[in-house]
C-alpha cells in the first residue's frame, strides 16, 4: 500500500490487521491530510489490511469520495479498495478538497516505475462528421464555454439554433436526438460506458448528454476552439 497527500507519503506492505491512519493530527497518523483546515477529523480515516485485501474505514465527520462519485460516511462498513490507483478526496472549509492518493500494488508488491522520458500518450479523438460536429457544439456549447456545472441545451433550444444557422435543412427536435443517439451508440461500441439508455437508471433527466459531452472533452474529440462554427 502507498499513501500520499501533499505534506508527504507512507507505504508498507500487507500484514493481517495492519492499519494505516491519516488525518489532521500529524502526530497521531502515518499520512498528514488537511494539517491547517479544522474541517478534517484528527483521525479521519484508516487504510487496514485483512483477509488479503486493504480496506477504507471513514472514521470523520466529514464523508470521502472516492473515484466515480462513491462516498463513505463514517459508521459505514469499510470499502475494498481495488488494485492500482483510488484517489480519496475530503472535502473541507471553503471549497477546500484535501487528495489522499492511493496505489495498492499487486503480486508484485511495486507501484508503477517513474517514466519522465517516455514519449507522451496523447489522447485519441473520435471521428465526427462536419453535421455532427455542429449539432454537438450546438448542444454541448456551454460545455465548451467552460462554465461550472455545464448542462446540455433542450432538444428544443438545439433545433431552433440549428435552424436558424441553416434555415432550409428542416431541423426538429427528432432530429437533433436521432442524430446524437448516433453517436453516443457509436461510441458505445468504442467502448465507452453509460452513454446508453440500458446502462443508467431512471431518472434519465440529462445524464446521457452529460457523460457523452465529458468523453468528448477529455478525449479532446471537441475543443473550445470548436465554437468558431458558431460565429460562421
Amino acid at each position: 500500500m502507498h499513501a500520499l497527500a501533499l505534506s508527504g507519503g507512507y507505504s508498507v506492505g500487507p500484514r493481517e490487521g495492519r492499519i494505516i491512519y491519516f488525518g489532521r493530527n500529524r502526530p497521531d497518523v502515518h499520512v498528514c491530510i488537511g494539517e491547517d483546515d479544522r474541517q478534517i477529523s484528527r483521525r479521519h480515516g484508516e487504510l487496514s489490511h485483512r483477509q488479503g485485501r486493504w480496506w477504507l474505514l471513514n472514521t470523520g465527520h466529514r464523508p470521502i469520495r472516492l473515484s466515480k462519485s462513491q462516498w463513505l460516511f463514517v459508521n459505514e462498513p469499510a470499502v475494498p479498495l481495488a488494485e492500482g490507483y483510488t484517489p480519496l478526496v475530503v472535502p473541507g472549509s471553503h471549497d477546500r478538497e484535501h487528495l489522499l492518493e492511493v496505489y495498492v500494488a499487486g503480486s508484485e508488491g511495486n507501484r508503477p516505475a517513474d517514466r519522465p522520458t517516455d514519449e507522451t500518450e496523447p489522447p485519441r479523438p473520435y471521428q465526427l462528421s462536419d453535421i455532427e460536429r455542429l449539432i454537438l457544439v450546438v448542444l454541448g456549447q456551454r460545455y465548451l464555454l467552460c462554465e461550472p456545472y455545464p448542462r446540455p441545451l433542450t432538444w428544443l433550444q438545439a433545433a431552433n439554433q440549428l435552424a436558424e444557422m441553416q434555415p432550409g435543412a428542416g431541423w426538429t427536435e427528432k432530429k437533433v436526438a436521432n442524430r446524437v443517439a448516433a453517436v453516443r451508440e457509436r461510441l458505445s461500441k468504442a467502448g465507452v460506458t453509460r452513454v446508453l439508455r440500458q446502462e443508467v437508471e431512471e431518472p434519465i433527466g440529462n445524464t446521457l448528454n452529460d457523460n457523452l459531452f465529458k468523453e468528448l472533452l477529455y478525449s479532446t474529440t471537441l475543443v473550445p476552439r470548436d465554437l468558431a462554427v458558431l460565429d460562421s
